[in-house]
């Protein structure tokens, strides 16, 4: 049996034999590189960080492109160090799935160290202190998910944790946020040497959000007296620090099933899968696609790793803010939510399998090239075309990609204006389009909002993802005319969509759906019908 730790990296022949592709480098050199030279900080070492991320960066190592690894770091109440890093030595074994069945499997070292960012824990944090007031270091990045940036709760004010941390000494902050703060802090005192926070998350200008929650941080520790004014001014000076625009795309389900039977049958041991107290599954492998993108606003005043050679584009933020809107508001994101919201009321379980039904697939077909592609914004370096061709060919027909509606409609009142809203907008303001006359766009937000009924097309009711709005909406959804109200609140769609045209053809189409057992599949297949005979 194979063992995914230093001791079993020894056996090189018996990885090779199960297919395994093995670091090509000095591991303890490079560790021991990083030690002395940190150049790169991580925090969020969750499953997109090790398929993308950490697989990049063992791309450079193996290159020569690179001589030291990745520090990551996580902050008070984290349980991956724990749970899946330190009990592998760091190791990592990635699984890119593609559609034809092959696996390919890489056991990933490139990361060197793992901290805790807890002051309560003063080996780990006083390693990290130090990496952060090393001048050898250039980017400290982040896979922390859109509401890790956030210090405010649903009513705008700063929640619990952020008020803690604006009042009490930096060193003390538990909030990621805040920590990063504290430690930008140290980095400022040691002569406000330069540096990069890298967002890699999937929300829109993630280099804006992160800016934006950190100088808010230091505004706070500044009225205070915790911190000097003149940390303000380094945070701000681009010149010195620098917060790229980045667009990030690989899909990286939970842990699959398929892919763990598939290793334990090769002889590698201990691949289970631990869920943490946040309800995220990890296991000591991670699988993914093999498609993946990464376009970053190249804008580095430390330096930066040969991101090139790992396969990144590096751009001017006005390239990267374009393929990004591209994704998120057209080719991707938009097709992922209408499948995410049907797929749930109709009881699927997998995105993959969702793509057979011809009914879902036209819906996809249709808000991407019919209704999407007529207003996508060309970043230029990518193809729209192509791209949403390879999404709806390729990457969510694939059967090997465990990914779930139940997971993409997570926090879908956050997501559901930027997904759709822009699209409407622009045929709003074309000359020659009608946003009235889009069909299947409406379609996917009246089934959203029956989606918040928690009740399935088959008449069970199923469990509603996680979403910050969802108490307030499931109540006014109690009241009369509640789906009026819903669909006029500009807040959670990102246009009037009465001024749309739209509010009328989505009511009817939310009825309809609300008429018993079926409802939803008939409203759709009625729907989609008709637009396709126009």
């Amino acid at each position: 049996m194979l063992e995914l730790n230093e001791r079993g990296l020894q056996h090189v022949r018996a990885w090779e034999a199960a297919g395994v592709e093995l670091p090509q480098y000095d591991r303890k050199q490079i560790t021991e590189n990083t030690r002395n030279r940190p150049r790169w900080i991580h925090f969020g070492a969750g499953n997109i960080f090790r398929s993308l991320i950490a697989k990049a960066a063992q791309n450079l190592l193996n290159q020569g492109a690179a001589d030291t690894g990745i520090i990551i770091a996580a902050t008070p109440g984290s349980e991956t160090l724990n749970q899946i890093y330190r009990p592998h030595d760091l190791l990592t074994l990635a699984v890119e799935m593609s559609a034809d069945g092959t696996f390919h499997k890489k056991l990933l070292a490139s990361v060197t160290h793992a901290l805790y960012a807890d002051p309560t824990l003063p080996e780990d944090y006083a390693q990290l202190t130090a990496a952060f007031e090393n001048e050898s270091l250039q980017l400290v990045s982040f896979t922390i998910t859109e509401k890790g940036y956030s210090l405010t709760n649903a009513d705008g004010e700063y929640n619990e944790q952020a008020r803690r941390d604006f009042e009490a000494d930096p060193a003390q902050a538990t909030h990621v946020i805040a920590v990063v703060a504290a430690l930008a802090l140290y980095r400022y005192r040691k002569g406000s040497l330069p540096l990069a926070f890298v967002s890699l998350d999937n929300c829109s200008r993630n280099g804006d959000v992160l800016r934006a929650s950190l100088t808010t941080v230091a505004k706070q520790w500044i009225e205070r007296g915790y911190a000097e004014s003149g940390f303000l001014h380094y945070l701000e000076d681009s010149n010195l620090v620098s917060f790229p625009l980045t667009m990030v795309d690989k899909i990286t389900p939970r842990p699959s099933e398929i892919v763990q039977a598939e290793l334990e049958r090769l002889g590698i041991e201990g691949m289970n899968t631990s869920t943490s107290s946040r309800h995220t599954y990890s296991a000591p492998f991670v699988n993914a696609e093999q498609v993946e993108y990464v376009v970053i606003e190249d804008h580095f005043p430390a330096g930066r790793p040969d991101f090139e050679a790992a396969g990144f584009y590096m751009s001017n933020r006005e390239t990267v803010i374009r393929t990004e809107t591209m994704k998120v508001t057209t080719c991707l994101n938009p097709i992922h939510t209408a499948l995410a919201i049907t797929g749930c009321l109709l009881g699927y379980k997998k995105i993959s399998d969702e793509m057979r039904d011809p009914l879902l697939r036209q819906l996809a077909e249709n808000i991407g090239r019919h209704e999407g592609l007529p207003v996508v914004v060309d970043p230029g370096i990518l193809s729209p075309a192509t791209f949403l061709g390879e999404v709806l060919q390729e990457r969510f027909p694939n059967p090997y990609i465990p990914d779930t509606p139940q997971r993409i409609a997570a926090d879908t009142s956050q997501k559901i204006g930027i997904r759709f809203g822009h699209t409407l907008r622009a045929y709003m303001e074309h000359p020659n389009l009608n946003a009235a006359d889009l069909v299947s766009i409406p379609l996917v937000i009246a089934a959203w909002c029956r989606y918040l009924q928690g009740i399935g097309d088959d008449g069970q009711p199923f469990e509603i993802s996680p979403d910050p709005r969802l108490d307030e909406l499931r109540q006014r959804l109690e009241q009369p005319e509640a789906i009026r109200g819903i669909l006029s609140d500009t807040s959670l769609f990102g246009v009037d969509l009465q001024a749309a045209g739209l509010i009328e053809k989505i009511e009817r189409m939310y009825k309809e759906m609300s008429e018993g057992v079926g409802a939803v599949r008939r409203t759709l297949e009625r729907e989609l019908n008709a637009e396709r005979s126009v």
